[in-house]
């Protein structure tokens, strides 16, 4: 009986100095880690003016200085364009590895940029995380042309505000491009004309509608032809 009793003893000793040393462990520290905030438009081509009316697609993310994602915080999107040089946000989500921003239908042309709030810990548990901002990233955007051929008649609309604009036209001579008409829109911004076909092989045309406004120039080019059996036609890309 005494050898159990001081058996227990021991045991009890032991579990009392573990949890000495279990109350006595030091707190962890907050770190303050610096931030890298990204800002990308994956699905766009950047050879490639977007329309005015379409829907953009914005990711991007905030990394700390350890490498990992931070979780803590927001991040706004700002736009900054013609009409509003100065800049305004249009999205605010909280910060992350992965930022989805909602899809942004785009009206102008703009510039875009990410900023990361920061974060100041609230406990010893967690860290601070200084603020950043992204790299801008440019989003030209084109008047909403909708053009249409029958034929070697070319006709359809551009908004917004181009009633009674310029629609030019060049033909290629060799390699270079030389004016051939200037058409002009309707006050509801419709149009119509049409384009000459050789009788053999194919002339070449590239059609410009300006910018200005807010807009980048819209281009495309295509080509008139003519079939012995059939009347002629014109191909638009």
């Amino acid at each position: 009986m005494r050898i159990t009793r001081i058996v227990a003893s021991a045991a009890t000793a032991a579990l009392v100095g573990t949890t000495l040393i279990a109350v006595s462990a030091p707190a962890q520290a907050t770190e303050t880690l610096t931030t890298t905030t990204t800002l990308e438009l994956p699905y766009l081509n950047p050879e490639v003016a977007t329309m005015h009316g379409d829907d953009v697609i914005v990711r991007g993310a905030v990394t700390g200085s350890d490498g990992g994602s931070v979780y803590k915080g927001t991040v706004t999107l700002f736009a900054i364009t013609s009409s509003n040089p100065a800049g305004a946000p249009i999205a605010t989500v909280p910060a992350s590895g992965y930022l989805s921003f909602p899809d942004l239908k785009v009206t102008e042309s703009m510039v875009l940029k990410a900023v990361y709030s920061g974060y100041a810990a609230t406990s010893t548990y967690e860290d601070n995380y200084t603020p950043s901002e992204s790299v801008v990233a440019e989003l030209p955007v084109t008047r909403k042309v909708v053009m249409k051929d029958k034929g070697t008649t070319l006709f359809g609309k551009i908004t917004p505000d181009y009633k009674r604009k310029p629609i030019k036209v060049e033909k290629k001579v060799g390699k270079k491009w030389k004016k051939f008409k200037t058409f002009k829109t309707k006050s509801s911004g419709k149009f119509r004309f049409k384009l000459p076909a050789p009788r053999r092989g194919k002339w070449h045309w590239r059609i410009t509608v300006k910018g200005g406004n807010g807009f980048v120039p819209w281009q495309t080019v295509g080509s008139t032809y003519s079939y012995r059996t059939a009347a002629p036609r014109v191909s638009v890309d």
